[in-house]
């Protein structure tokens, strides 16, 4: 089953309307980008966000990596910062009431997938939530140069996101994008995958207090104070829609023009597929209500 069920948004019919869901948009800053190379995560930070731009909750912490962060030349995190901060599997409780009942989103969801699976499935995140990467689905429906989440919604809305490489600032841009998304799509996106339920929060690992000490909850520890935004959607003024969708299936990895080739003759090739059921569907249909009209003539003359 894997750690999340990927789902796609088309303008298909079937599914569930994407503004009727409610997300849990996630992003995470992390010392590398491979967790089997030792790379860890050192924040996260979840926005929860409904389809039609209703701002739930959202929620972020650093995350004590218990080893040398690297990378603050990305992420501006250092050593000192993440002292106090909770460990992964002291966020994991927390963090499942955030994702509960809800579609995981991130832009380059795979990314992300990788070190849940990694670090926070182990201590307790249940695996087969329902997820949405909305960087497959922008190149399955929207052609742009770069699809970045700050190019992407630059190109798109003509507004630069706040707090970029922050994973506050990053989850919010990208729950803004999809609502974006939803909301200026030519046709209804509906979303199709596994639907979200409610998921029952692990208990947290208990760790021995002093006698007579208070045993203390878990406090996130959270870099970004700014004040929640509003996800009023914007228009889209220069979107190029695809005519035909994309399969987000074949939207990963870098997407350059072969990649996107691929990806386009596929469209075509099931158009014709899709042209063709339709077609030997309204001759069986014609050939069926003829002979059923046959029928009844023999019945009604032999009366």
């Amino acid at each position: 089953m894997g750690t999340l069920r990927m789902g796609t948004l088309t303008r298909r019919r079937g599914g569930i309307r994407a503004a009727d869901l409610e997300y849990a948009v996630l992003d995470t800053e992390t010392t590398g980008l491979d967790p089997r190379t030792g790379a860890r995560i050192v924040e996260i930070a979840v926005v929860r966000v409904r389809g039609d731009g209703t701002l739930l909750r959202e929620s972020t912490t650093l995350v004590d990596p218990r080893a040398d962060v690297a990378g603050r030349e990305f992420h501006g995190i250092g050593d000192g910062d993440v002292i106090g901060a909770p460990s992964v599997d002291e966020v994991v409780p927390e963090l499942v009431r955030l994702l509960s009942g809800a579609v995981v989103v991130g832009h380059n969801l795979d990314f992300e997938q990788r070190f849940l699976a990694s670090e926070l499935v182990p201590v307790g995140l249940p695996e087969g939530l329902p997820g949405l990467c909305t960087l497959r689905a922008l190149r399955a429906q929207v052609r742009l140069e770069r699809y970045s989440l700050p190019k992407a919604s630059h190109a798109l809305s003509g507004v630069w996101p706040t707090g970029q490489h922050t994973a506050l600032g990053d989850a919010r841009a990208c729950a803004r994008l999809l609502v974006e998304m939803i909301a200026n799509a030519p046709g209804e996106l509906r979303y199709h995958g596994a639907e979200p339920e409610p998921v029952a929060v692990p208990l947290r690992r208990r760790v021995p207090v002093p006698s007579g000490a208070p045993a203390e909850a878990v406090r996130w520890k959270p870099r970004t104070s700014t004040p929640p935004d509003l996800f009023v959607p914007r228009p889209w003024p220069g979107a190029r829609w695809r005519p035909l969708e994309l399969d987000p299936f074949l939207c990963g990895g870098a997407f350059g023009p072969s990649d996107r080739a691929i990806a386009e003759m596929a469209a075509h090739r099931d158009a014709r597929a899709r042209r063709r059921l339709a077609a030997a569907a309204a001759v069986a249909g014609g050939l069926a209500a003829g002979g059923l009209l046959a029928g009844l003539g023999r019945r009604l003359r032999r009366r």
